[in-house]
């Protein structure tokens, strides 16, 4: 993955076109729930988990799809969130799983990152999530200080 840096500015030169658009150029789009959302065994849209943007070819966007409270199943299990395009059963851009052994219910934040470069156009990202045993009412936790989101930033060209 290389990267295309800017250069170094000295003092009375002329910020030109091409260093302008070396810049990242932050937030492409965010969306966020507080709405909590009871896990299945099959990898779906988490409540409120879909991302919108218009991509500029040769330039590197930043997915972050982050979960403030995964509650897990009672059993030996494993939960797996996973940013995909367009849709539930779209291109897999990355995930994260975590394994529990002990039969026990356990709550901890997730989070999955991926960097991309797309096609120019409209862009959709989703947050996914599932759990391989349901015993026990694993569920992703949300309400108002416990937000989940899914942020789409441009970091910069390729």
């Amino acid at each position: 993955m290389a990267i295309n840096p800017n250069t170094d500015f000295t003092s009375g030169a002329i910020l030109t076109a091409a260093q302008q658009n070396r810049f990242p150029r932050g937030v492409m789009a965010l969306a966020t729930s507080t709405t909590s959302y009871t896990l299945t065994t099959t990898e779906t849209i988490a409540t409120g988990m879909t991302a919108t943007f218009t991509a500029v070819a040769s330039r590197y966007y930043k997915i972050t799809y982050f979960e403030p409270q995964a509650q897990t199943s009672t059993a030996s299990s494993n939960t797996t969130l996973t940013i995909r395009q367009t849709n539930a059963t779209g291109t897999v851009l990355n995930n994260t799983i975590q394994y529990k052994e002990a039969a026990t219910l356990t709550q901890n934040g997730m989070t999955v990152i991926s960097n991309n470069t797309f096609a120019a156009g409209s862009v959709t990202v989703v947050g996914c999530a599932k759990v391989s045993v349901t015993t026990g009412g694993p569920a992703l936790i949300r309400d108002s200080t416990r937000t989940a989101f899914i942020l789409v930033e441009d970091i910069g060209p390729a």
